[in-house]
Parts: C-alpha cells; structure tokens; sequence
C-alpha cells in the first residue's frame, strides 16, 4: 500500500425505505454499501486518491457483495479480508418536512466487530502510506475494535504515518459496554495530526466546556485541542442549522495552529439524503489538504462535497474536481 491513503474501519449494509416512507410501511428496501471510513475513501478516489480499505467482512453473499461495491468505487480491497460473525447493517427512513429522517443499527456481533488486533498486521498495511484515516465509530463498537483502532493508531504513530481521525461520537454505541470513551478518544485524538470534530467534541474529551458563541467559541475549542494534543495541527468542523428535513444551512470551519478560516453559510434544500455528508465534507478537506490547500481552501472544498452529497442517494460522495468547480461557479442550469 505504499504511498496510499488507507482507511480502517467497519463495512455496512444500509436498507432504506422506499421514497419517503416510513421502516416497513412496503414490503421492499434500498440497497447501499456504507460505512464512515469507507465513505471517505469512495469520496476521495473519485478525486483521483489511492485509496485501500482494511476491514473484516463474513464470508457470505452479503461480505463478498459489499466488497465487490467498495472495490467497484475505485477502493483497493485486498486487505478487507473474511472473518467469522455476520454483516453490520442499518435501516433508514428518509423524513421530509418536519419530520425527521430515522435510522435503526443492527450491527452487535458483525464480523468487524468481533475482530481485534491481533487479526491486524498494521505494521505491513502501513508501510509506506501517506495517510490513516478512522473514526470514533470504530472504537465504539466494543472492546476488540477499540484496541484495534488504537492498534492502528499506535502503529501510525510509530511509522510516521499522519494520521486522520473523525471523531463520530456515537453515545449509544459506547453506553451498550463498559466503556471510557473520554480515555480511548483523547489517546486517538493524541495520535492525530488531523481532526474532524467541534466545540462539542473537544468540551467531550477535554473535561470542559467553551462559553465563547459562534465563531469565537470554535476557535477557543480549537485552541485548547492544540494546546492539550501537540501532534494536532489541523482541526475541521461544519455547522448546520436544520430548517425542515429537506433544507438546511451548512458552514464549515477549517483552524489550524496559525489561524482559521470559515466559510458563510450555504442554503440546501430538496435534500435527497444527506447520509454521508459529513464523510463528503472530510474526503473535501483532505483532498484540498493533500493537494497543497490552505484554510480556505480546506473549507471551502469540504462544503462544496457536502452540499453536493445532500443530491444523491447513497452513503458516499462520488463528484470529481470538476463537480468541485462547478458548485463554486455556481449555475445551476443543465450542463452540456
């Protein structure tokens, strides 16, 4: 994998209602492949990125299918390998107007999960890499994937490889075990060169909170992370204000240690699925960032992907630079 971006993290299946209907109001569900990593990926080697995927699927139809999606999305899966357990799935139901969109997760004892670190080789899967992407959500799962992730972490560090973490704070996921998320974030985050989180995140894992409003408060927050994690060097957020469930406003906020850029607000309606959007806008961030971007740059890339993935059905970005310049045109005629 020399010289590629690499992700690690879990695989999901999501099934969603048809339209806007509600979780089995018809006898049929959508199909797609997900996952917050691999959300990432997908975005990014549809940027042009080399991207390579390590995770744990079953040995079935259902592993081998999502496999063949994510390599079919321009990912390396050589190192997503079979491993006993069943596949994580989730089940959406898309809201409309004031009625807000609905997921239920079913993904205790998947394959990924039941995985640890020792069924990893970190050492040889980052030899070479130019980057390591994961997310909270790993760690989440329970205590096998909380030390692998930090396996990988370590790993990372160790190699010199930057390391990229999303914090993905998911509450329930870490209230289901004995767990101390505020430990195994704050050692990941420690690792990271790059951060996607906010205010919240970092009040989370620092112990306290940030009285400043708006942009005053984000850059306190961001502060106090550079200050208690010195590997960190880049932190990228977004804000969003919920209107109905089909039009929202979207900021987004890109500090470093030297100053920070945010970027106005962007009014989405018509949202088709904004699943995903938040791995749009760090598949934007990290692809202006490796292409030599600065703040604004970073930001304003990441809020162009996440806008554009509230058009399309489906967990992952799939728009190229080219989708990229358009949006900042603007226009929004047909284009031949």
């Amino acid at each position: 994998m020399s010289g590629r971006l690499v992700f690690f993290g879990e695989l999901l299946l999501r099934l969603t209602a048809p339209g806007n209907e509600l979780l089995m109001q018809s006898p049929s569900l959508g199909l797609h492949v997900g996952g917050a990593e691999a959300n990432v990926a997908i975005g990014l080697a549809h940027l042009g990125h080399d991207c390579a995927m390590v995770s744990k699927t079953p040995p079935n139809a259902l592993g081998r299918g999502a496999v063949a999606a994510v390599r079919g999305a321009h990912v390396d899966c050589t190192a997503v390998t079979p491993h006993p357990g069943r596949m994580g799935l989730y089940f959406l139901s898309v809201g409309r107007g004031l009625r807000a969109s609905e997921i239920v997760y079913d993904r205790a004892g998947s394959s990924f999960a039941a995985s640890g670190a020792e069924d990893y080789d970190f050492d040889q899967l980052l030899d070479g890499a130019r980057l390591l992407h994961l997310s909270g959500i790993t760690p989440a799962l329970g205590p096998r994937s909380a030390e692998a992730a930090l396996a990988a972490a370590r790993a990372a560090k160790r190699l010199g490889v930057p390391v990229s973490f999303d914090g993905n704070y998911r509450a329930m996921l870490w209230e289901a075990w004995d767990s101390d998320p505020r430990a195994t974030l704050s050692e990941l985050i420690g690792t990271a060169d790059i951060l996607f989180g906010n205010h919240r995140d970092l009040s989370l894992v620092l112990g306290q909170p940030f009285s400043g409003d708006g942009e005053d408060r984000r850059r306190e927050a961001a502060e106090a992370g550079f200050a208690a994690f010195p590997s960190l060097q880049l932190i990228a957020s977004t804000a969003r204000h919920t209107v109905t469930a089909d039009h929202h406003r979207i900021a987004a906020r890109v500090d470093l240690r030297s100053g920070a850029h945010q970027t106005g607000e962007v009014d989405v309606t018509g949202i088709v699925d904004r699943i995903g959007a938040g791995d749009a806008f760090a598949a934007g961030v990290l692809h202006a960032h490796l292409t030599g971007g600065d703040a604004k740059a970073m930001a304003e890339t990441g809020l162009a992907l996440t806008c554009l993935k509230h058009s399309l059905p489906g967990d992952a970005s799939r728009f190229g630079q080219a989708d990229i310049d358009a949006f900042h045109r603007g226009g929004l005629d047909v284009r031949r």
